[in-house]
């Protein structure tokens, strides 16, 4: 079947197909078709024309809301085998793909409910015969741009608001993990969603990416991602003028403090790291953890980090899969080799792992690495991998500057049993989202996003509907009469 959807039909690309691989072993899922700068612009003009001219500006908020409840049903409906290709595609455990799929529920039911709940605002203007309406209409056409960690997931955050709002909209995923986000197209196209409104192109940044953010029709481009990504993007929507919203992960830091239970430390310091093999914006890659402790909470970290389960995320009892590709083991290989050339110690993993049965895929085994320096590769740069590092404090000012130590904001967490230090410390950390005893956990109705380097702006809540709208100003004059500023006739 032809993979790109364009005004409403499925069609192939101009640029042949590419496979998708399965990075447990390496194996061909499918093919996919390629799109090109031409397959670009037809999916641009088909939400232009859309917007613009079809019956889709003339709907409802309920009527778009109602959309949304459709494609929630469906995606219990198809829960099982959405799960199942999340799985193929990026390696995740099927419990993960299955937690994934009842994630991206959740966030179309909140848009669907969210949808028709905000008729603008009256202003007191002090004259009784005006009028003064503040309204929201959608911004038009939308360049949806999405990475291959969470596929579905972050494409749900986007097209959820973009549908609520109104707007016409051209997809993207990664060219790495494309096939929920073509199942979640074909689920629009099942519910009768209108010819052109959702459109989506598969291909590499240079080939389709840059085209669509640099087009002239494009009048928003919502993108995740990395950080020099995001640059390229700012600097060729400022051509145009578009609005950007831009999610550019995080090095973010998990601080722990000596009174925290051990065994909570322990359990949250793995489950921040190591969920997903690390392949999470929010990772709490870098450990801060008070010096009194951090010994003891270490060493059991390691000891656990060994144990971890590696495989085939389909099979059951497997904890953690491979990373997505190839070409990002090798990524994160340089990592730990520039670590050891500055003289790190490996505390445990820093290496593929030598079970044969994992040697076709691209596994790397949970890695521990302490005694690094501030200015650590490491330290500095997001990772997006199984490790973990080590860095330790002795006053909760020093905790909060090592925290703030970075030049990403997107997430942090701070673990203490007390209370009015954790709030301190969280009110002082300057990041997007900061969790107090507890790590990962985010819902439809709260926002997303960071601070400094991880971006300009926010997904999910009220918010995340308001970055899809255009604010209006409706001055009404109910009794107009001639002001006389002019004294000729």
């Amino acid at each position: 079947m032809p993979s790109l959807y364009i005004d409403g039909s499925w069609t192939t690309g101009s640029a042949g197909t590419a496979p998708v691989i399965n990075p447990y072993d390496a194996s061909t899922v499918t093919e996919v078709d390629q799109a090109g700068p031409d397959d670009v612009d037809r999916a641009v003009a088909a939400a232009r024309r859309a917007f613009d001219d079809g019956p889709w500006r003339r709907t409802t908020t309920g009527e778009r809301g109602a959309l949304l409840g459709r494609i929630s049903d469906l995606l219990v409906r198809d829960r099982e085998k959405i799960a199942r290709l999340e799985t193929l595609d990026t390696g995740k455990t099927i419990a993960e793909g299955r937690q994934d799929v009842d994630d991206v529920t959740a966030v179309f039911r909140y848009y669907a409910g969210l949808a028709d709940k905000d008729a603008g605002r009256i202003v007191d203007t002090g004259n009784p015969a005006v009028v003064s309406r503040i309204v929201h209409e959608p911004v038009g056409v939308c360049a949806l741009i999405t990475p291959w960690n969470y596929p579905l997931l972050q494409l749900s955050w986007k097209v959820a608001p973009a549908i609520a709002a109104g707007n016409t909209m051209v997809i993207k995923p990664s060219e790495v993990t494309p096939l929920t986000s073509i199942v979640l197209v074909e689920l629009c196209e099942e519910i009768g969603v209108p010819p052109g409104v959702v459109n989506i192109v598969l291909g590499d940044g240079p080939s389709v990416g840059a085209p669509l953010t640099e087009h002239p029709d494009v009048d928003m481009v919502s993108f995740t991602g990395g950080l020099s990504t995001g640059q390229k993007i700012i600097r060729a929507s400022a051509e145009t003028v578009k609005r950007t919203a831009v999610e550019l992960g995080g090095k973010n830091p998990n601080i722990v403090f000596a009174d925290t239970d051990f065994e909570l430390a322990v359990d949250y310091v793995m489950l921040a790291v190591f969920l997903h093999s690390g392949q999470v914006c929010s990772a709490g890659a870098r450990l801060i953890i008070e010096d009194s402790v951090a010994d003891a909470v270490v060493d059991e970290v390691v000891r656990r980090a060994q144990r971890i389960r590696l495989g085939n995320g389909l099979t059951d009892g497997v904890e953690v899969g491979p990373l997505v590709s190839a070409a990002h083991l090798a990524k994160i290989e340089d990592f730990v080799a520039a670590a050891r050339a500055e003289g790190a110690t490996i505390r445990c993993g820093g290496a593929r792992p030598d079970d044969p049965d994992l040697g076709k895929g691209y596994f790397y085994l949970p890695t521990v690495i302490t005694d690094l320096a501030p200015d650590s590769r490491l330290i500095r740069e997001e990772t997006f991998g199984p490790l973990l590092t080590v860095e330790r404090f002795t006053t909760e000012e020093e905790a909060v500057r090592l925290g703030n130590d970075t030049e990403y904001g997107l997430a942090g967490a701070v673990f203490t049993a007390d209370m009015g230090r954790a709030h301190r410390v969280a009110s002082a950390l300057r990041h997007g989202t900061v969790w107090i005893n507890d790590f990962h956990p985010y819902f439809p109705g709260a926002e997303w996003g960071g601070m400094g380097r991880s971006g300009n702006g926010r997904e999910l809540g009220p918010t995340g509907l308001a970055e899809y709208q255009e604010i209006k100003h409706v001055w009404t004059n109910t009794a107009p009469q001639p002001q006389g500023w002019f004294s000729g006739r």
